[in-house]
């Protein structure tokens, strides 16, 4: 028959086995939140330069430095957890309940954030192609508008027409009535031709596939900080009671 002392290790030790599994769900979801954030700043870095506001890069940042703490913090709970310090316990403790609280913060920051990006998008998005398109010391605005029209298949801010006032369109020596890269297939000079057979002619234009495509980011990191959320909940109780279990052994 089992003593009470007896149960209580063997209660300590399945308290520090599941610490140490859940910091290991813990690192990854901090390399998750780290790739994810390299992967904004690589991959779609080009966007960034249609907007004027700095959230969208910021954003990307903040991600990696976040990543960043909690795989430092999983550090500390590694520590704290097979040395059972309870001195670190405790920091480990306050770091996630740090994070917990911040991810909060920065999830209203966000929704307030894409309300602001969505009116500037709206206001400036048509301007920047057709001021800045294809002009000298451009030439990144260029790229990003080539790359947006092919990958999103849209033509224009909110519709091709709004390449007539484009002031690259509008050069005398210039033979296009839209970029070639409006084309289904681009190819030099195919923008001769804006019929809908040879161009992207899609309803609400790149505004509307950019607006939806920075939603879905929005999406995906609310989808990691709420599982990241739940992982720190699990976490903070686990410490509450090995730290518990290690006070009563002191005893």
């Amino acid at each position: 028959m089992e003593t009470y002392d007896e149960k209580n290790t063997c209660g300590m030790i399945c308290l520090k086995y599941l610490l140490l599994t859940f910091n290991l769900l813990f690192w990854l979801a901090g390399g998750v939140v780290m790739a994810v954030g390299v992967w904004t700043l690589v991959e779609k870095s080009d966007y960034i330069s249609l907007l004027n506001s700095t959230f969208y890069s910021a954003s990307a940042y903040i991600l990696i430095a976040a990543g960043a703490i909690v795989v430092f913090t999983g550090i500390i709970g590694c520590c704290a957890t097979l040395k059972e310090m309870r001195s670190l316990l405790i920091v480990y403790f306050f770091l996630l309940l740090c994070i917990f609280l911040l991810e909060i913060v920065a999830g209203v920051l966000a929704y307030i954030q894409y309300q602001e990006l969505d009116k500037e998008l709206q206001h400036n998005l048509k301007e920047t192609m057709v001021q800045k398109y294809q002009q000298s010391g451009e030439e990144s605005i260029t790229s990003a508008v080539d790359k947006l029209q092919q990958e999103f298949k849209c033509c224009g801010s909110n519709s091709s027409s709004d390449w007539s006032d484009s002031v690259w369109i509008l050069t005398p020596s210039n033979e296009r009535l839209v970029p070639d890269s409006c084309c289904k297939t681009p190819s030099n000079l195919c923008g001769r031709r804006d019929h809908p057979s040879n161009i992207y002619k899609v309803e609400g234009g790149c505004i509307t596939k950019l607006e939806t495509f920075i939603l879905s980011q929005l999406q995906i990191l609310g989808a990691v900080a709420i599982g990241i959320a739940f992982l720190q909940l699990v976490g903070m109780i686990l410490v509450c009671c090995l730290y518990r279990g290690l006070k009563e052994e002191s005893y």
